[in-house]
């Protein structure tokens, strides 16, 4: 791979995240694009798909989420960092410096599983132009796929937060799961409610609302069949928020790309290049969906929307 180079991001709290630049070869580029990584997750894991982009074009930023990898304070118990931050602050820097980085092309964002939620919550989040997402959702247990459903809410719901209180923080990494979490991040997970702004204090719910509300940028949201975390009414119940943005869902299944699972992970993994990432690429390069017809609207069930979006929202539809 080329090599990236390492930045820092200036938060307005005045937390500073690590992260890495790729740049396109000689003076080709077609955008730039921000990758979000899921929860837990490292920015490395991107890598490969970012140099990727970058050969094909695109300036990629890739970075860390405070609390993780290059953006992980010296002492993680007590650090009081919440999962909301992550959009509020974290990504809200991201946008900042990739639009002071050039202007060369749209600002593009591929997020995944909560990386493709968080944007909503940044307050320049209107200046996004086309986003790719991911399994994107924020983790509400009812939406969990239904023969896990009850392993992953004692996991995640039950024995992550019981730990988290006897340790001042999620230990993750010792249990082999994810990296190590804050306690804030791990418990806006794991009690997370059916309407995400009931999560924040009532006298900012309509702040949060209308930062969703203010983006209007292009939308592919991408669920797997076998993805136990981003199913269609997960991803859906995500989607509503972005209430005025332009919405196409799509559903792949492991046989399209010749395999027996992809899962909830799966889908950045080197093995890729040669399937999804080159889709990935008439998207991002020309707002192209690469699989046209396959709309997961009609997985979402038979719920009435309130229950999947909560009052105010309309349901993600397959193309608005």
């Amino acid at each position: 791979m080329s090599e990236p180079r390492s930045v820092r991001l200036s938060c307005a709290d005045g937390v500073s995240l690590g992260g890495e630049l790729w740049a396109p070869p000689g003076n080709r580029r077609l955008g730039r694009v921000i990758i979000n990584p899921a929860t837990g997750v490292l920015a490395r894991y991107y890598h490969r798909y970012a140099q990727f982009l970058a050969a094909h074009g695109f300036s990629v930023l890739t970075y860390d989420y405070r609390g993780i990898g290059a953006s992980r304070p010296q002492r993680l118990r007590g650090c009081g960092y919440r999962w909301s931050d992550w959009g509020e602050l974290d990504f809200e820097a991201a946008l900042g410096f990739m639009r002071d980085l050039d202007a060369d092309g749209p600002l593009l964002v591929v997020g995944h599983s909560i990386g493709g939620f968080l944007p909503g919550l940044a307050p320049s989040a209107g200046m996004i132009e086309r986003m790719l997402s991911v399994g994107a959702q924020y983790a509400y247990w009812p939406d969990y796929a239904r023969k896990a459903r009850t392993r992953m809410f004692l996991k995640w719901h039950l024995f992550m937060p019981a730990v988290t209180a006897l340790c001042g923080y999620f230990p993750g990494k010792r249990l082999g799961w994810l990296e190590d979490l804050p306690a804030g991040v791990a418990n806006e997970w794991s009690f997370r409610r059916a309407r995400m702004e009931l999560s924040h204090a009532p006298e900012r719910r309509d702040i949060i609302l209308g930062r969703f509300a203010a983006v209007k940028a292009q939308i592919l949201a991408v669920a797997v069949s076998d993805d136990e975390y981003g199913t269609p009414r997960a991803i859906a119940r995500g989607l509503a928020y972005y209430r005025n943005a332009r919405k196409t869902d799509v559903l792949l299944r492991p046989a399209d790309y010749g395999l027996e699972q992809i899962g909830h992970f799966g889908l950045f993994h080197s093995r890729h290049q040669a399937g999804f990432w080159l889709d990935t690429l008439l998207w991002l390069r020309d707002a192209v969906n690469p699989w046209p017809g396959r709309p997961f609207g009609a997985e979402t069930g038979a719920a009435h929307p309130s229950d999947i979006c909560g009052a105010g929202l309309s349901p993600a539809g397959r193309t608005s």
